[in-house]
């Protein structure tokens, strides 16, 4: 049975345990020895094929590139044999891949997600969690082990702790689940985990302006450098090296400076002893390249294209007012008070977290592309600028009641759409989950994301590769440390050497 941690700020001259802190509490969780369900393990490799997907599909793309010469400009660290990064043979330090493979990961923001009181990316475990499997030489079940304590704690944590209304970036949840999922995989007893979980935490809170205005290519970098600092601290928790404590609950601490203040507290839900670490089957991934917020919003716009044509044409529509959660509307919607939102010109990055411009290009092409519905050409379509300014959201009460529900059958990402058209008349319309969800129109299962792994690995793959990476996920659990090593995807002769090669101070 799930246990509830009451967590508060506690001041310096209290009596507060090192074993009632959160940190502890997670520790705890990452030493307990219980077996992986088939259902977890099942889904664990899911999120390792759609990982290498969405990473195939960005192997050519400059922040990617840029990150993948960083991590191959360091050699080897002395302690073990290396960790691959995504696309060549090459080897690095855990840590660099860690951070090479994070960014290529969460470049196209097409990965699996967990929304609750706080947003997240689960997935973003897998590459510092793999790194270290390669790096000493685990097996695919070490690796199971590690992968669901990751998912279980960054899931938890997101549950229970909002960091966003605090204009905290929600990576400040993946340092420590990454590092207590390192401590699962290395077997590393509940003390040094809570040093590396305090360490991991303390050095990845950061502000939520790489998410706002004219959103940069951190974006894809920032988890990338929390999976990097959760490999490293590690790496000191394992040379006898303590942490800022209590890093959640002390009087100068996160929650009382960052967070909800002095006088906050929250209730963590943790897996009990002896209870399976189940936290991944809550989370789902993407069909489409666009924030998750999104997705269900792009499937009523193919529904709405198909069976009004008319409102293709930005003459016909008078106004599309998306009535949406809390977090929807002013996160990726109008209410951000963004103007780059409604910029033709602004970023991928940007037009990923603009709701209007996703429903507008959904609408009139009647799908999503990871590619092709981000390029400038498309962003500055006349006839899509025009639709594109018709369309604002608003926050509907019942939506962000549904948003945060704990009950799976009313939990919803999407809303209703109402669209004025320009003759007087009105279309309305609602969704409430995206179509992959699993209780979507068409949930997604093994032969979705092989198909998605095709699909976004054939231009960069070659066939060969695409079948002996398939081969090796699917046989996680049983793989050996040397199979383990070979977990990685080698892009086909040519594709590499197309893609920037930026040099830096390394």
């Amino acid at each position: 049975m799930t246990v509830s941690h009451h967590v508060r700020v506690h001041r310096s001259d209290e009596e507060f345990a090192r074993e009632d802190q959160l940190a502890w509490k997670i520790a705890e969780v990452a030493v307990d020895p219980v077996e992986v369900e088939p259902a977890v393990v099942e889904m664990i490799v899911n999120r390792i094929i759609d990982n290498a997907a969405v990473a195939a599909a960005s192997l050519t793309r400059a922040p990617v590139s840029s990150a993948r010469a960083q991590a191959l400009d360091h050699p080897v660290s002395r302690g073990g044999a290396g960790a691959s990064v995504f696309g060549v043979t090459d080897v690095t330090s855990p840590e660099w891949a860690a951070w090479a493979n994070g960014v290529a990961v969460r470049e196209l923001d097409y990965h699996d997600t967990f929304l609750a009181a706080d947003y997240s990316h689960p997935g973003d475990n897998i590459p510092p969690i793999l790194a270290v499997a390669q790096h000493v030489g685990a097996d695919g079940a070490a690796l199971v082990r590690g992968l669901a304590t990751g998912y279980e704690i960054q899931i938890d944590l997101v549950r229970a702790i909002c960091l966003h209304k605090h204009k905290i970036d929600h990576v400040a949840h993946l340092g420590p689940s990454a590092a207590a999922g390192i401590g699962t995989l290395l077997g590393l007893d509940t003390a040094t985990i809570y040093q590396a979980v305090g360490q991991a935490l303390h050095t990845t809170t950061a502000t939520r302006q790489s998410r706002k205005g004219e959103i940069s290519t951190w974006k894809a970098h920032a988890p990338a450098f929390a999976g990097k600092l959760a490999v490293e601290a590690v790496d000191r928790a394992m040379r006898g090296e303590t942490s800022p404590n209590p890093i959640y609950e002390g009087e100068d601490g996160v929650i009382a400076w960052l967070l909800d203040g002095p006088d906050a507290a929250y209730a963590v839900p943790l897996p009990a002893p002896g209870e399976p670490k189940r936290g991944i089957l809550d989370s789902y991934t993407k069909e489409h390249s666009a924030e998750y917020q999104a997705q269900a919003w792009i499937d009523l716009a193919r529904k709405l294209h198909g069976e009004h044509p008319e409102l293709l044409d930005p003459a016909n529509v008078e106004s599309i007012v998306l009535h949406t959660s809390h977090h929807t509307h002013y996160v990726i919607g109008s209410g951000a008070n963004d103007p780059q939102k409604y910029d033709p010109t602004a970023s991928r990055e940007t037009l990923d977290h603009s709701i209007p411009y996703i429903f507008a290009v959904a609408l009139q092409d009647g799908g999503w592309h990871h590619v092709d519905s981000y390029t400038p050409e498309r962003a500055a379509r006349p006839d899509t600028v025009a639709l594109w300014q018709r369309i604002t959201t608003a926050e509907d009460a019942e939506w962000t009641r549904r948003y945060h529900s704990e009950d799976p059958a009313e939990k919803a990402f999407g809303g209703r759409v109402e669209i004025r058209m320009a003759d007087g008349s009105t279309i309305v319309d609602e969704i409430a989950v995206a179509d992959a969800h699993p209780l979507g129109a068409r949930p997604f299962a093994r032969e979705d994301y092989i198909r998605k792994f095709r699909i976004l690995a054939e231009p960069a793959l070659e066939p060969a590769e695409i079948e002996r990476f398939l081969d090796l996920a699917q046989r996680l659990p049983e793989l050996t440390a040397d199979e383990v090593r070979e977990l990685n995807i080698v892009a086909r002769d040519g594709v590499i050497a197309s893609a920037p090669n930026p040099r830096g101070l390394f």
